[in-house]
């Protein structure tokens, strides 16, 4: 049946065929008419932010959680420039969102219009794909190949810029086109898969080096096999944690820059290192030319324009990395490997993660522990960017996929609040944890109103030491100069500031039993702040200086 529909109308109804039922973003002018039809939508409920990077961080916390691929909107000029950087960060973590932003009326632009900005210019390099849509026809191919864009292959960020007056006109409609989803990956090349299990079959010392890719593809049980079946002790970025248990018998943690100390060391010695889903960021490889000197490499991705990017690869297999685990399991020879895992275990027991202070729940390690003993692993784990989010990543016990949030890439303060709102608003049936820092709160603080509002089951933690912990640490370290701009001279009263906003507050200071005034917080409904003062001179340790090799670690000693 052809019906007489605007643009507005046109876009809302393919986000419904498309199986949105949550979205999040901030109304202005030039998106209007596409707010007015989200009023008449029966299916789709409606987040309002208090800011529209933090409409871009919900969406990641639900695209994080789910899998699947998170609507955000905002408007024109300053509101949509407001959304770049929740773009960017999804775009240098890989997470699938479509961002539709409304713009001046055609006719308006390139005319300095008020509040007119090129926004489709300005995200061509932080998307997968950008859409200035010229036509009310072209919606009903754009937003459905924007969704397959964003879920094919890499996942990351589409943008459709979308003018007012596109939004406004009525058309005729009589054919709605398929929602977009996911396109097939070419398989993986059977040879390279035979290569690659040879070259692990042969080799005497090899690591499995786990990615973020592994979690975005859903093969993280297939890694573990792959791991279990070879005996290949198992390295994870910080994107990867949670791929793999912690306490597995074959994981050895994170690597890199401010990794186990057993994991980079054990690189060191590795004749053949199996890369899955993984970039050779530089903060895991540290000095590129020093990064496992001796070992042959296998790289397994999705995205071909990682292949020899970095490191070169010795076999290169580009493909969707649960076919290609699939596949490659039954080609690869079980090894019991003992020498290598008693090699593997002597550098565990011998240079272990320093995890000063545990049994004290007022030290950094200690409070996490605490929190972690709170919950058990539904627990979504969220945090900011800072010294608490590498604490976080070294000490809590991440144990399943999914479980763990943080922004990698981009490393972009202000990540913690917003996310973890859209995780409580994608699985309301967890508890989520947000770990944030006095500097990354304050960055989105706005948005306890939206926790308060939606009733997240969210609990956050805020460790509060006063300073830009991660930049005072460098500064201290390595600047002749010492701490400069990185010292807070004031700072509100977190909790008097949280309750304010709507939520309640848990001062751990002021508490006789911190352990108990934990577990009272996380027993309350509804979302809660945390507050704990942390030693400003406490650092992240180990720590690889900047341009150092990782075996050239630092602080190393608990």
């Amino acid at each position: 049946m052809t019906e007489t529909l605007t643009g507005a109308q046109i876009t809302v109804r393919l986000l419904e065929r498309q199986g949105v039922r949550v979205l999040t973003g901030y109304p202005g002018g030039a998106i209007l008419p596409i707010y007015d039809a989200l009023g008449e939508s029966t299916t789709i409920r409606h987040v309002l932010p208090r800011h529209e990077q933090g409409a871009g961080f919900i969406a990641q916390g639900m695209a994080r959680v789910s899998g699947e691929v998170a609507v955000c909107l905002a408007s024109s000029g300053p509101s949509a420039t407001n959304l770049l950087t929740a773009i960017a960060d999804a775009k240098l973590d890989s997470i699938p969102l479509v961002a539709i932003t409304g713009q001046v009326p055609r006719a308006m632009i390139g005319t300095d219009a008020f509040q007119e900005v090129d926004v489709y210019g300005l995200s061509l390099p932080i998307t997968k794909h950008s859409f200035l849509v010229s036509s009310t026809e072209e919606l009903l191919e754009v937003i459905p190949r924007a969704f397959a864009i964003a879920a094919s292959g890499r996942p990351g960020p589409v943008l459709i810029d979308i003018p007012k007056d596109i939004q406004s006109r009525a058309i005729e409609v009589a054919d709605w086109p398929a929602p977009g989803c996911r396109r097939p990956v070419a398989p993986a090349d059977g040879m390279a898969l035979t290569e690659a299990a040879a070259l692990i079959g042969a080799a005497r010392q090899p690591i499995l080096y786990l990615g973020g890719g592994v979690i975005h593809a859903g093969a993280s049980r297939l890694a573990t096999e792959l791991a279990e079946k070879a005996n290949l002790p198992t390295v994870m970025t910080l994107m990867a944690l949670g791929a793999m248990p912690v306490d597995h018998r074959l994981s050895l943690g994170m690597l890199g820059m401010h990794g186990a100390p057993c994991a980079n060391l054990a690189l060191e010695e590795c004749d053949l290192l199996i890369a899955v889903g993984a970039r050779f960021d530089d903060r895991a490889t540290g000095k590129v030319a020093a990064f496992c000197p001796q070992a042959k490499i296998v790289h397994i991705d999705i995205d071909a324009a990682e292949l020899d990017k970095i490191k070169a690869a010795h076999v290169g297999i580009v493909a969707d990395l649960g076919e290609a685990l699939a596949r490659l399991l039954p080609l690869v020879p079980e090894n019991p490997r003992r020498a290598w895992n008693e090699r593997v275990a002597t550098l565990k027991t011998e240079h272990p993660q320093p995890l000063p202070g545990l049994a004290d729940p007022r030290s950094h390690f200690g409070l996490i522990r605490c929190v972690a003993a709170c919950v058990d692993d539904a627990a979504i784990i969220v945090t900011d960017v800072g010294q608490h989010q590498m604490w976080v990543a070294q000490a809590y016990p991440l144990r399943r996929p999914r479980q763990w949030l943080t922004s990698g890439g981009l490393g972009t303060m202000g990540f913690g609040v917003p996310t973890a709102i859209g995780a409580a608003l994608a699985a309301p049936e967890r508890t989520v944890i947000c770990f944030t820092g006095d500097g990354s709160i304050l960055m989105n603080i706005q948005e306890l109103v939206t926790a308060a509002e939606v009733q997240a089951n969210l609990k956050i933690v805020l460790m509060d030491n006063a300073v830009l912990g991660l930049v005072h640490q460098q500064q201290t370290l390595f600047y002749g100069q010492g701490p400069v701009a990185s010292t807070f001279q004031v700072l509100p009263d977190f909790t008097a500031a949280a309750r304010a906003f709507g939520i309640a507050a848990v001062d751990l200071d002021a508490a006789a039993n911190p352990l108990a005034a934990l577990a009272d917080a996380f027993a309350r409904p509804g979302p809660c702040l945390i507050h704990a003062r942390i030693d400003a001179l406490q650092k992240v340790y180990p720590m690889v200086p900047p341009g150092a090799a990782n075996r050239d670690m630092i602080g190393t000693q608990a």
